[in-house]
């Protein structure tokens, strides 16, 4: 058999496999690709649908309004005050000390008690000067009697004049010993310079006291001194006279009432702050010297100005606003709030109140309480419930 001849069989190798078309491999690509394509065309269909209707979601939905507490800007004269800090001093205020050194023998007062100008406080051994003082007027009253003895005789032209002259210069001499003796005496009792207030004692009997050691402090309580330091800047504004209102931490919400009594004629070089002097009355003797003072100097008056409750301000690094409460007409006829940030211009706040320089006129209505949950543009409502005590003073413990 010659394989050339045989229709059936080519000439090919045996081993060499015949190749099929792949149709059916093609037809399944096609088909996965078409569901790919059919798979991605869904999503992107589902999700621009549904961004749509979550955006006609939200365009239909507004948020209900929120209650809100408002205040009314209005225009008013209120105080020009020029607050300071400083601190109390005692117009007469000091250590009482002896002049003398002395051995203390009694001590005349108590601890704490007010005493009068003149008022023996300590004394001090005084014997060798009372011995002293005692000789000085026997002397002097020998001296008396041949003064008058010389005088009688030069009257009768009996004696000279030299002798009623040297009679005088012994009397005289009794006299300052006696006068210097009393002032030594006077020395070694200590009494008090001026009415006031006595301290801590600081002595004991039998103390041998040096002179200049402290016995007692005495301080008179009756007219303080209030120093306080203002800015060269501020400082054109202050004139004798002009009231200086005082507050103390000892004494929370009372304030105590002075005269500015003298400004320093030089300003400080080192601080460019001026210091100055009032005068308060303290009759019932409740402040102290040394007590830390707030004080507030009443200028004259401003021009009126408009305020608003200092709540009202939001105070933010790109500047201070408020928001402003405006007024709109609805297609059905009712009347709807919103809210408008509006950027102001603030100056002094005095009393929880804030001037608003520019941004607001008489009139104009403003949120009070609750800024952080508004946004400009958002609905609001008037609250019913009261705004918050202005200012809002903290409980002091």
């Amino acid at each position: 058999m010659n394989i050339l001849t045989e229709p059936k069989i080519s000439g090919k190798p045996i081993t060499e496999k015949p190749h099929k078309r792949p149709v059916r491999m093609v037809r399944w690509f096609i088909i996965i690709g078409t569901l790919l394509a059919l798979l991605v065309g869904g999503l992107v269909w589902f999700n621009y649908f549904r961004g749509k209707m979550i955006a006609q979601f939200f365009a239909g939905m507004k948020p209900p309004p929120i209650s809100v507490n408002v205040a009314t800007a209005k225009s008013e004269t209120i105080p020009n005050l020029l607050t300071a800090v400083g601190d109390l001093a005692a117009v007469h205020q000091v250590n009482v000390t002896s002049d003398v050194n002395g051995r203390i023998t009694d001590i005349l007062f108590k601890a704490g008690t007010s005493v009068k100008a003149g008022t023996p406080l300590v004394q001090l051994f005084d014997g060798p000067e009372q011995g002293d003082l005692a000789n000085f007027k026997a002397q002097q009253r020998v001296a008396q009697i041949s003064l008058d003895r010389a005088k009688q005789l030069a009257e009768r032209q009996v004696g000279p004049q030299a002798t009623v002259d040297n009679a005088q210069a012994v009397f005289d001499q009794a006299s300052a010993g006696i006068a210097k003796t009393e002032a030594i005496i006077s020395q070694k009792l200590v009494r008090a310079p001026f009415d006031g207030e006595l301290g801590v004692r600081r002595v004991e009997v039998g103390q041998y006291l040096t002179a200049g050691t402290q016995i007692v402090s005495l301080t008179d309580l009756s007219v303080l001194f209030a120093n306080f330091t203002v800015t060269e800047k501020d400082s054109g504004q202050l004139k004798v006279g002009q009231i200086v209102r005082i507050a103390v931490d000892a004494y929370p919400g009372r304030t105590f009432e002075g005269k500015i009594t003298t400004i320093e004629p030089q300003i400080a070089t080192e601080t460019r702050n001026i210091r100055v002097q009032a005068t308060i009355q303290n009759p019932d003797k409740i402040l102290k010297p040394g007590m830390f003072a707030t004080t507030t100097v009443v200028l004259p008056d401003k021009p009126p100005v408009v305020t608003v409750p200092e709540t009202a301000i939001d105070y933010t690094l790109y500047g201070d606003s408020v928001y402003l409460i405006s007024e709109k007409k609805e297609e059905d006829g009712k009347t709807s709030l919103s809210v408008t940030r509006t950027f102001v211009q603030t100056g002094n706040r005095i009393e929880g109140r804030a001037e608003v320089l520019k941004g607001l006129k008489d009139g104009d209505r403003v949120v009070a309480v609750g800024q952080l949950k508004l946004q400009s543009g958002a609905a609001v409502t008037l609250s019913n419930d009261p705004v918050p005590p202005i200012p809002a003073k903290p409980p002091r413990y």
